[in-house]
């Protein structure tokens, strides 16, 4: 069976990424694309290296365009996407790789985005442990089978959550005292014509956002948090903007609980993936790189224990494009669909 798709916001690099991916899905057909400001034009002006899909013209972004198709992406500025996703039928499957949809809390809504609350969907983080209080209980992905509405995760939060709710899970790390540094590539910002991302500004630069608290993707990594087990969840949580076009190198480290070991640390994390594609768990000193996940639907993770200061340090490596972003939607979306998970991903990365 083939699902006929529209991609919201095309001309965008989400939406762009997204199309990438699609255009080798032997399961979907993309028949619509559509955008804001650049509606009307062909979409291979915006997305040159899209070769296969020069015959396609974005056209306005409203619900009566997005109606009538099997499958719908969402890739709109946060705040767009809940009203265009109203008026689409309970019979079409909806995607919003925006910020509209992942916050189950009304008011982590106001204090971070504020506007209007659209409401939480499925999130859409498969691999994420999910703990039902007696232990862990299962995946995200269990919840996602057959959903008609599914929210895509924030890059940075899908990484970080990743990254520790291993331990959160298996009671190892105090909760309270989680650290995470991150280095981003602009290209998590979208296509925004703004001074901070300018070549002149950035290149041989690093540049820190959203500090003491103040990103955006906090809660939802709490929220990501809370999930895997946690009762009373902090972090610290600082992203770097650096000379790369795209990609997330998260360090995030945590105190270990009295008694743990460099062993039941590895086994928490390996038993966590076990049998995971996209998320995988390096050998004991190895730690990833951006470059390793270019492109990919892979998330690496390196793990060490610091002896002297009692702290597990896992460092993450996403493409923020692909398995922070395009590749985690169309990833749910095949879990929605009863497709098999992988349809259309690639764990390879691309390289040099």
């Amino acid at each position: 069976m083939s699902y006929s798709v529209a991609v919201a916001g095309a001309s965008g690099y989400a939406g762009g990424e997204i199309l990438r991916i699609l255009a080798d899905h032997p399961d979907f057909e993309i028949r619509t694309v559509t955008a804001g400001s650049n509606a009307g034009s062909p979409l291979i002006d915006h997305q040159p290296h899209l070769r296969s899909l020069a015959h396609l013209t974005l056209q306005e972004t409203d619900a009566t365009t997005l109606a009538g198709h099997d499958v719908v992406f969402l890739a709109l500025p946060h705040g767009a996407s809940g009203a265009i996703s109203a008026q689409l039928g309970d019979g079409t499957l909806v995607v919003d790789c925006g910020a509209d949809h992942r916050l189950t809390s009304e008011s982590d809504w106001d204090a971070f985005y504020g506007g209007d609350y659209a409401g939480a969907w499925a999130y859409g983080v498969p691999e994420l442990p999910v703990v039902d209080g007696s232990g862990v209980d299962g995946k995200q992905r269990d919840v996602l089978a057959g959903v008609t509405r599914i929210a895509a995760p924030g890059c940075n939060a899908s990484s970080v959550s990743l990254a520790i709710a291993p331990g959160v899970a298996a009671g190892l790390i105090d909760e309270t005292d989680i650290v995470a540094v991150l280095a981003v590539g602009p290209s998590g910002a979208g296509k925004s014509l703004k001074t901070t991302y300018l070549a002149s500004e950035l290149l041989g630069n690093a540049v820190p956002y959203g500090v003491g608290g103040t990103h955006r993707h906090i809660p939802e990594i709490l929220q990501n948090l809370r999930a895997a087990g946690a009762a009373n969840p902090a972090i610290s949580f600082t992203p770097v903007l650096v000379p790369m076009s795209r990609g997330i190198l998260a360090t995030v480290s945590a105190p270990l609980k009295p008694g743990v070991s460099v062993d039941e640390v590895r086994a928490a994390w390996n038993d966590a993936y076990a049998g995971e594609r996209f998320v995988q768990v390096l050998p004991a000193g190895r730690f990833p790189r951006t470059s390793d996940v270019l492109g990919a639907n892979t998330a690496l993770i390196g793990l060490a224990v610091d002896a002297r200061a009692n702290r597990v340090v896992s460092i993450i490596a996403v493409d923020n494009l692909v398995k922070g972003t395009a590749g985690a939607a169309i990833q749910c979306a095949n879990i929605a669909l009863g497709l098999p998970e992988s349809t259309g991903l690639s764990v390879n990365g691309v390289a040099p």
